[in-house]
């Protein structure tokens, strides 16, 4: 195991690493920069961002869930922490189901889905509200995923996906093409639409998807509602050791 105090003492700069899923390269280009909000975006923890990738671990195969991919996650998470990542947390929420192998690998926080908050969010809002967690993929977003275990609770969940959209479709080609962020805010509001008109009572929405943070702020403004995602968890997981020496 990689000691958090070898860690925090590396000459290699203190940064949040991201466990980054397989991309490709498109013929004839190099991988476009970061999207502004995106979790590569180092604007969007005002701290410093490096990556590591996953071997093996496409889109298809994470959301999937499988197994055989912990191995290449652990590998991937103590690469990061030997060039001095501090917090680790990773590009995919469906990567959740390695969570607890990972953060049993490195001695520092580890955050790998926004899911994570679902407990705390339940506690955020009325007893009778509910949550809508919005995903890339709602017939894999199951119950081991949510981690809520009380029944009533769990009823006060709600889950929906744009799977068959152009984003979901997009995000499953090898290599896959530039991100289209007018697409992911088109989905996104359109099922977030539907899913207050059958449960008026939802309070919040929690995106499962870390590339939705990409239109958060243009969804906050349609659904007036707090959004939560993945990047809420990370700056908190760096504030909790932004100022350790």
């Amino acid at each position: 195991m990689i000691e958090y105090a070898q860690a925090m003492s590396s000459k290699a700069v203190r940064s949040i690493g991201i466990l980054n899923l397989e991309r490709g390269v498109l013929p004839g280009g190099s991988p476009p920069p970061p999207r502004a909000g995106s979790m590569l975006d180092p604007a969007s923890f005002n701290f410093p961002v490096i990556a590591e990738t996953v071997a093996g671990a496409w889109v298809e195969n994470v959301v999937r869930g499988d197994p055989a991919l912990e191995p290449a996650f652990v590998a991937a998470a103590r690469r990061l922490v030997e060039r001095g990542a501090v917090v680790i947390s990773s590009t995919c929420g469906f990567s959740i189901r390695h969570q607890q192998a990972v953060a049993a690998s490195v001695d520092v926080p580890v955050a790998m889905s926004s899911l994570l908050l679902l407990p705390t969010l339940l506690r955020h809002v009325p007893p009778a509200a509910k949550i809508g967690v919005l995903t890339y993929d709602s017939t894999h977003c199951g119950e081991d995923l949510l981690g809520i275990d009380d029944s009533a609770e769990r009823a006060r969940i709600v889950v929906g996906g744009i799977e068959g959209g152009k984003f979901w479709h997009d995000e499953l080609k090898r290599p896959p093409p530039p991100i289209d962020v007018a697409s992911i805010e088109t989905d996104v509001g359109a099922r977030i639409r539907s899913l207050r008109d059958a449960h008026p009572d939802i309070a919040a929405i929690l995106f499962e998807c870390a590339a939705f943070p990409m239109v958060a702020p243009a969804i906050r403004r349609q659904a007036k509602l707090p959004i939560y995602d993945i990047t809420d968890l990370c700056r908190l997981m760096i504030a909790s050791v932004a100022r350790l020496d």
